[in-house]
């Protein structure tokens, strides 16, 4: 018939098999348009519409439990295709954005660039830490660092990136040069680093304790200490000591400020 798709070739025009389908008959989810005398299951386009969007809610992670809900509860196939059309438009726009962070990662690996984690997870769901933010500083201080980094244009966000690349290059060479981590040059270099924390906390003060706790993470995480390290083996460790230095020397520092540097 015009328009009917046998279980063979509906399997093979969408990439999957034959016995997928079956499973998904047995489910609810799929069931066959008619059933011919020699037993064969055949498919209307209907069933086109509806293998395409089983399809797509399993590549957005969708239990085959919950797509049964999802179907069942779909009165509007076409509303429903254009919500899925939107999903995928964005998807588009984060793959995209994930093709130049792993272009830019792959050009500076190759010179031999220093990275920014930044660059690094562009496009990548950031929101994948919100729980480890919101039990280090709590759901406020997560929500607060979102919506402040949204808010920035490109050029503001490159900016930004870049001063914590220079405090960072600066780190490196004071270690490198010797310098005591109590002296002017290094306790000058914290000073600019917690100006730098100040933009994020969008002008709340930078409590001690804080820039004590980013120090010790910039040595316990992987993730921030490869931003410092790349400008030397132990700058990490260099900086967290810096920092307690500035303590020490500023007893009185202001509680406040939440932010990731």
């Amino acid at each position: 018939m015009v328009g009917e798709w046998s279980i063979q070739d509906l399997a093979k025009a969408a990439g999957t098999t034959s016995r997928t389908l079956r499973h998904y008959g047995q489910l609810g989810l799929l069931e066959p348009s008619r059933i011919g005398a020699n037993g064969y299951r055949y498919y209307d386009q209907t069933s086109l519409v509806r293998l395409q969007r089983i399809l797509l809610l399993r590549e957005l992670g969708l239990g085959l439990p919950v797509i049964a809900e999802v179907l069942a509860g779909e009165q509007d196939t076409a509303g429903a295709l254009r919500t899925h059309l939107e999903l995928l438009r964005q998807q588009q726009v984060r793959v995209a954005r994930q093709i130049e962070s792993v272009s830019t990662t792959l050009h500076k690996t190759e010179r031999g660039e220093p990275l920014m984690a930044a660059e690094v997870f562009d496009g990548f769901d950031h929101t994948q830490y919100k729980d480890e933010v919101t039990e280090r500083w709590g759901e406020q201080a997560y929500e607060s660092g979102d919506r402040w980094w949204r808010s920035l244009t490109d050029a503001e966000k490159k900016n930004f990136q870049q001063t914590q690349l220079d405090i960072a290059g600066d780190f490196g060479k004071a270690r490198a040069a010797g310098l005591p981590v109590d002296g002017d040059v290094v306790q000058a270099i914290v000073d600019r680093h917690r100006a730098w924390l100040g933009i994020g906390t969008q002008g709340k003060p930078v409590s001690n304790e804080y820039l004590l706790g980013l120090g010790e993470m910039y040595v316990a995480d992987p993730r921030f200490r490869s931003n410092y390290d790349v400008h030397g083996e132990g700058v990490a460790e260099y900086i967290l000591e810096a920092f307690r230095a500035y303590v020490a020397a500023h007893p009185a520092r202001a509680v406040g400020g939440r932010a990731i540097g």
